[in-house]
């Protein structure tokens, strides 16, 4: 999908093209996955409509959060966020994950869970594919039984039940470089407390939601300072601007 690009020069842009030029494995250190966020946000600053983030969106969006996709080893998000918006398989079409084999990366990548309370929303239809990867982190007592999908439960002592321990754990016993984060807004949050964010990928939607309860694109404890962004580009599509951050 062609994307007009307004900055840091304005040109055309395919999506695909431009994604497959990141590079995102590349920044991650020796402790933990170069970590990218990607959020979708309405003109008047909320996440979601009627409890679902899918109707900001347009099918450049789609475009850009399953190119994103492409480009991780691993995709994490929020248990909720996997119920509400049901999840199933990480890359459905075939295309994608022949591309990522002929860029030298494994068919498709690991989705990772981090559960405080040890609660796995079994019910998600990624647990129902047999060829889906899921590394679960949680607490004594995890169990995820009578799935389909290949699940591995890491159990961790309470006081390592942090995302950094997470992903710690990622990047050395399952070599991950690179995280992609779908949210929600609370996973963002936490993350963002604990210093985890290297980029935001944020679709701003010319649409509006009037108001209602739908959250921000991150929630929870307010940070200690700001922390700022540089923004890296811009593109334009019908009216929907696709904003790229380094988090500083």
């Amino acid at each position: 999908m062609q994307l007009r690009q307004l900055i840091p020069r304005e040109r055309s842009v395919e999506t695909l093209e431009l994604l497959g030029e990141l590079d995102l494995a590349a920044g991650a250190g020796p402790d933990r996955p170069y970590i990218v966020v990607n959020f979708i946000a309405s003109a008047d600053g909320h996440a979601s409509f009627q409890g679902r983030s899918g109707a900001l969106g347009d099918q450049a969006d789609r475009e850009m959060f399953h190119g994103l996709r492409e480009q991780v080893d691993a995709v994490t998000a929020g248990t909720r966020t996997l119920e509400v918006e049901h999840y199933g398989r990480v890359l459905g079409r075939p295309e994608r994950r022949e591309r990522r084999l002929q860029a030298g990366r494994s068919a498709e990548p690991v989705m990772c869970i981090v559960t405080r309370s040890g609660n796995v929303p079994v019910q998600a239809p990624i647990f129902a594919e047999p060829e889906a990867r899921l590394v679960v982190f949680g607490p004594s007592g995890t169990a995820v039984d009578g799935v389909a999908a290949q699940v591995e439960v890491v159990e961790l002592d309470p006081g390592e039940m942090t995302l950094t321990t997470a992903m710690r754990r990622l990047r050395s016993d399952y070599d991950v470089s690179s995280l992609l984060c779908e949210g929600g807004p609370t996973l963002f949050g936490a993350l963002l407390e604990e210093r985890l964010v290297d980029e935001l990928f944020l679709t701003l939607a010319p649409k509006l939601t009037g108001g209602g309860t739908a959250p921000a694109v991150s929630s929870g404890a307010e940070l200690a300072d700001l922390a700022p962004l540089e923004l890296v580009w811009a593109l334009e599509h019908q009216g929907s601007l696709f904003l790229r951050y380094r988090v500083g």
